[in-house]
């Protein structure tokens, strides 16, 4: 679940860059690295709950 979790943020992160999503917050290319810092805490969320 993780590594398609991760797999699908690193898509998202390139078409951001590519063209970009038009979310609010996420306007701009220069924006994917807001994509990168909720897939780190996205990340170590799961690292906490997992058992």
């Amino acid at each position: 679940m993780s590594k398609i979790l991760a797999v699908l943020l690193l898509l998202a992160m390139c078409t951001q860059l590519i063209r970009p999503l038009g979310y609010p917050g996420l306007r701009q290319r220069r924006d994917f690295w807001k994509i990168a810092v909720f897939a780190i805490a996205v990340m170590m969320i799961t690292v906490l709950v997992r058992p």
